[in-house]
């Protein structure tokens, strides 16, 4: 956020008029900033306010894809406004601050600059309400639509951003805020969102508002809606949390492998829970939609494509997506450049349900990865510290990043390894974090010198020189059995552009 400086007293040296002559006047108060300082997405997030709340109240036609609504957004400024920015596409009728109507205009396609009838004081609560109509499958940002439009429905799953088509918001994961998202569409119909279904309700004939909320701080990419003909299934988790998993049925032949894989989340999340410490959230389950080719971290409900259960159940995916319930939702990323805390730890969870699961320990598993790429290949030109845009979900991110978290590990020891894991997410709950915050927190916990290990792995060209065991490699080792299932959905994940 950018601060505004204030104007210094007036120097103080003789009398009375030298007093009253002196300057107490701040300065003008100033429009917020466009962006939230990401090198990698420039104008993603804004300046000048905090999100604490997002009200989302919207209808939704899947036969023409209309969408309209209001969002309510409650935040508290950090600078004196003149006018501040949202991030959003849509076509926008009218915008209020605080009860007045204020004036709005599209500087770029995505971003909205609004100006309140009067300045903002630091520090102000303010409410702002955003009325709009549009049909998001045609708004385009930067030559992408993260909208996904379906025979009966929509998606609205993508990152690093899917917010701009559905919600106006402050679109960084460093802004985070509580969430109610009530959905009206057609009774045939289902509309998902993350947290707790609160109730369904008819407010007039063939439509029905389905009520969703996320008590817990959640980022907007993992904030999603989805829209279709959704056999949708409600229990609870063994410990008596909401679990709710929905199913497209045009999965067809996928379809008893998908449920044999998402219908196992609170197994897979308890496991995950004694490796991370307790789950961060209030809700679990999943959705599987044949309008996507990747799968998506969704806060307390991920989103999977069915092409990760064609060859038949696939709990590593569901593990890896369920790992970022620690590793990216309720602790996220400070800059998208540091999405190995993302991605490496969720693809380690891979290996270490493979290990519990007696299908290859973490260690064979980043050794076969490691030993699997020559010297000589592009996978090792990839830094998972800082990849870039272009490689910013490269499969080198994952396998890569997984071998450093191993590496890690071997040159700690398992003690203090998932001390510093349970550490790391006790320490940054429902907040975020860099890169640099995670290297300081492992050489304080286990008192080693480990920069040069995090320099090796993840922002050096080419192969480490030893393995992430410490081995060099190990010619004719046994593939672990769960290593071609892991490979292909890295693959996919990698291939679809998002996680």
């Amino acid at each position: 956020m950018r601060l505004r400086t204030r104007a210094g007293l007036g120097a103080v040296t003789t009398g009375l008029a030298t007093v009253l002559l002196a300057s107490t006047a701040s300065a003008a108060p100033a429009p917020g900033a466009p962006g939230a300082g990401d090198p990698y997405y420039p104008y993603a997030g804004n300046g000048g306010y905090d999100v604490a709340h997002y009200d989302i109240r919207l209808t939704y036609q899947p036969a023409t894809d209309e969408l309209a609504g209001t969002t309510t957004i409650l935040a508290t400024t950090t600078q004196e406004l003149a006018s501040f920015d949202l991030d959003f596409g849509l076509r926008v009728s009218s915008i209020r601050v605080n009860n007045a109507p204020a004036a709005f205009r599209v500087t770029r396609p995505g971003e909205l600059e609004v100006t309140p009838v009067r300045p903002l004081a630091k520090h102000q609560p303010i409410t702002v309400v955003v009325t709009y109509a549009d049909t998001p499958s045609k708004v385009v940002i930067d030559g992408y639509t993260a909208w996904k439009k379906t025979p009966d429905g929509a998606l609205a799953v993508d990152e690093p951003q899917n917010a701009q088509w559905w919600y106006p918001s402050d679109d960084h994961p460093t802004d985070k805020a509580t969430y109610d998202v009530s959905v009206e569409v057609p009774d045939d119909v289902a509309a998902l969102s993350t947290g707790t279904l609160v109730r369904k309700t008819k407010q007039r004939a063939g439509w029905t508002r389905w009520n969703w909320r996320s008590t817990q701080p959640q980022n907007t990419y993992a904030t999603t809606l989805e829209v279709g003909k959704f056999e949708v299934n409600q229990s609870a988790t063994p410990d008596g949390k909401p679990f709710t998993t929905a199913y497209d049925p045009s999965a067809g032949e996928s379809l008893a492998a998908a449920k044999a894989s998402v219908e196992r989340t609170p197994e897979i999340v308890g496991f995950l829970a004694s490796q991370f410490g307790p789950y961060p959230f209030e809700a679990e389950g999943g959705v599987v939609s044949t309008g996507l080719t990747f799968a998506l971290e969704a806060q307390t409900r991920p989103v999977y494509g069915t092409k990760f259960f064609v060859p038949g159940a696939n709990t590593s995916v569901v593990a890896h997506e369920n790992a970022h319930q620690w590793f990216g939702d309720s602790v996220s990323l400070g800059r998208w450049s540091d999405i190995w805390l993302n991605e490496g730890f969720a693809s380690y969870a891979e290996y270490l349900w493979s290990e519990h699961q007696g299908e290859g320990t973490a260690a064979e598993l980043a050794q076969y990865a490691y030993d699997s790429h020559p010297a000589d290949a592009p996978f090792w030109q990839v830094l998972p510290g800082d990849p870039g845009v272009a490689a910013q979900f490269d499969d080198a991110v994952y396998d890569r990043g997984a071998m450093a978290v191993q590496a890690l590990r071997t040159a700690v020891g398992d003690e203090a390894f998932f001390a510093i894991l349970r550490g790391w997410v006790a320490r940054h709950r429902g907040g975020d974090a860099r890169i640099s915050d995670f290297v300081a927190l492992a050489e304080q916990v286990s008192g080693k010198p480990l920069r040069q290990l995090f320099q090796t792995w993840l922002f050096t060209a080419g192969k480490p020189a030893t393995g992430p065991n410490g081995a060099v490699t190990l010619r004719g080792a046994a593939q672990p059995e769960s290593y071609p299932s892991i490979e292909r959905t890295h693959r996919l994940l990698a291939a679809g552009g998002s996680r």
